[in-house]
C-alpha cells in the first residue's frame, strides 16, 4: 500500500459535467482501493469536512489577475495565475514528505509540486496542449486579441512540458499519435492510457425519421463554442435546404451569452448538462465533432460510439479512430455525409456497429487497472 497526493484543480466530487472532472474522480475512486490516498483540490469553497480530502477556496477575481499577471511575468502559462492558491501551496509543501507517491492531475497541478520531493512522480498531461494552443492561435481572427493570448500560453506550455519530461517519472498521455512528438530519449517515462468511458448502451435505431444532430461538450471550451458556431451559421442554413425538418441539439455547459445569442438561430436547441444521454440519442441521425482545434482522443466522440451512435469528424478529430467514426475535409462534404447517413440504413448500421466494437477497448473496468500498474 502506497500513500499518494493526488493534486488537482478542479474539485473532483463537484457537480460540474466535464471530461476533467470525470477523469479525476475515477482515478481517485480506483486508487483509494488499495492505497492511502489524499486529495488536495481547489473548489468553489473551503471544505475539511471529509476525510482525506481538502478543498482550498479559488481566490477572489483581484487576487487571480494578479496571479495571472505574476504568471506573465515570469513567463509562465497564464493558466498558472488562474488556478494557483497561495494556502494551497503551502500545505502541499509542509505535509508532501509524508508521501510515497504524488500524482498531479494535468499541467497547471504541477506548479504545486514542491521541489526537493524524492518519491515518485506521476503526471496526467492527457494530451500535449501547447500544440492544442498554436492550433487555436491560428484558427482564431488577427483582430480578435485572444489569438495573441494563445499564442503566449502555447509557448509558455510547451516550456513546462520540457520541464515535465526532465522532472517527471510518469507522464500518462492518452494519444498514440501525441506520443509519437515525444523525444525519444523520454519515452521511458511515457505511458499510453486511453481515455475511458462508463457504459456501452447500444442506444443508437436507424429510422428514415431521425432527424437530430447531436453535439456533446462543454461550450465554455472554445474549441467547441466554435465548432458549434460554424455548424449553426455556416452549416446548418445548407443543410436544412436538403433536410426540411433537420434539428441541431447540444448537450453541455454553456455561458449565458451564448446561448442567448445562439438561441435565436433556427432548428437549435440547448439543452444544458444531462447525465443521461438515452433520450437524445433516440431521433438522432449522428454524433457531430466538427473541431477545427483537436489534439489527442476527444471524449465526446467516445460517448457517441458507446451508444452505437455514428459519428461525423473533422479529419483533425478522426485522427484517433481509424475507419470506425466517417470523416470529412470541407462543409459541403460534411452536409452530403448527414443526408448519407440519414437515408441508407446500411451504412449507418455499418458505423454503428464499428463503434461498438472499438469503444469496448476504453471501458474504465479495463483501463482503471493500468493506473494501478504505475502506482
Amino acid at each position: 500500500m502506497k500513500k499518494i497526493l493526488f493534486i488537482t484543480t478542479r474539485n473532483p466530487f463537484s457537480t460540474r459535467f466535464s471530461g476533467d472532472v470525470i477523469g479525476s474522480r475515477k482515478i481517485i475512486n480506483t486508487l483509494k482501493k488499495n492505497n492511502s490516498l489524499d486529495v488536495v483540490s481547489l473548489g468553489e469553497k473551503e471544505d475539511f469536512s471529509q476525510k482525506n480530502i481538502f478543498i482550498f477556496r479559488e481566490p477572489i477575481k483581484l487576487l487571480k489577475l494578479l496571479y495571472i499577471i505574476k504568471s506573465l511575468i515570469f513567463m509562465q502559462p497564464l493558466q498558472f495565475g488562474l488556478f494557483y492558491s497561495k494556502e494551497m501551496k503551502r500545505f502541499i509543501i509542509d505535509r508532501a514528505s509524508d508521501y510515497d507517491v504524488i500524482f498531479c492531475y494535468h499541467i497547471r497541478s504541477t506548479q504545486y509540486l514542491p521541489e526537493h520531493f524524492y518519491g515518485k512522480k506521476i503526471i496526467e498531461m492527457g494530451d500535449l496542449i501547447s500544440d492544442n494552443y498554436k492550433q487555436t492561435f491560428y484558427s482564431l481572427n488577427i483582430l480578435n486579441p485572444f489569438k495573441y493570448i494563445f499564442f503566449l500560453e502555447s509557448l509558455f506550455v510547451k516550456k513546462i512540458e520540457k520541464n515535465i519530461l526532465n522532472n517527471f517519472d510518469k507522464i500518462i498521455l492518452f494519444s498514440k499519435n501525441e506520443i509519437k512528438k515525444i523525444d525519444k530519449l523520454f519515452l521511458k517515462k511515457i505511458v499510453h492510457i486511453n481515455v475511458s468511458i462508463d457504459k456501452i448502451k447500444r442506444k443508437y435505431f436507424f429510422s428514415k425519421d431521425n432527424s437530430k444532430i447531436l453535439f456533446i461538450g462543454n461550450l465554455k471550451y472554445l474549441p467547441n463554442i466554435l465548432a458549434v458556431k460554424s455548424f449553426i451559421i455556416e452549416t446548418l442554413p445548407n443543410l436544412r435546404e436538403k433536410i426540411p425538418n433537420i434539428k441541431f441539439e447540444v448537450i453541455g455547459e454553456i455561458s449565458s451569452f451564448n446561448k442567448f445569442l445562439l438561441s435565436f438561430y433556427k432548428s437549435v436547441k440547448f439543452r444544458g448538462v444531462q447525465t443521461n444521454l438515452d433520450k437524445f440519442i433516440k431521433g438522432s441521425i449522428c454524433g457531430l465533432a466538427n473541431l477545427k482545434i483537436a489534439t489527442g482522443i476527444q471524449g465526446k466522440i467516445l460517448t457517441y460510439m458507446s451508444y452505437g451512435l455514428p459519428v461525423i469528424c473533422s479529419n483533425k478529430a478522426a485522427q484517433n479512430f481509424d475507419k470506425n467514426v466517417i470523416s470529412y475535409k470541407e462543409n459541403h462534404d460534411l452536409i452530403n455525409l448527414i443526408v448519407k447517413l440519414k437515408d441508407n440504413k446500411k451504412i449507418s448500421n455499418q458505423i454503428s456497429k464499428k463503434s461498438i466494437k472499438f469503444v469496448k477497448n476504453y471501458s474504465w473496468k479495463k483501463i482503471g487497472r493500468e493506473y494501478i500498474k504505475i502506482i
